[in-house]
């Protein structure tokens, strides 16, 4: 998956995890009251906030 905002999903953003007292992945993104409108009424194409997870990025530094 590239870094593409229009082809960003949740699954791959580094905001996306899991909350033990929900049981299920949330957004770790503070929205504002009319950015969380939009995202529920899926008037976005995007995340603005979307980047890239990646695991690796570390190990790459030590290298």
């Amino acid at each position: 998956m590239s870094n593409n905002k229009n082809t960003c999903t949740c699954e791959s953003c580094e905001f996306y995890g899991y909350d033990d007292d929900y049981g299920d992945y949330i957004c770790n993104v503070a929205l504002d009251e009319d950015e969380m409108a939009d995202f529920l009424n899926k008037n976005t194409n995007s995340c603005p906030y979307y980047r890239f997870y990646d695991e690796y990025k570390s190990v790459r530094k030590q290298n």
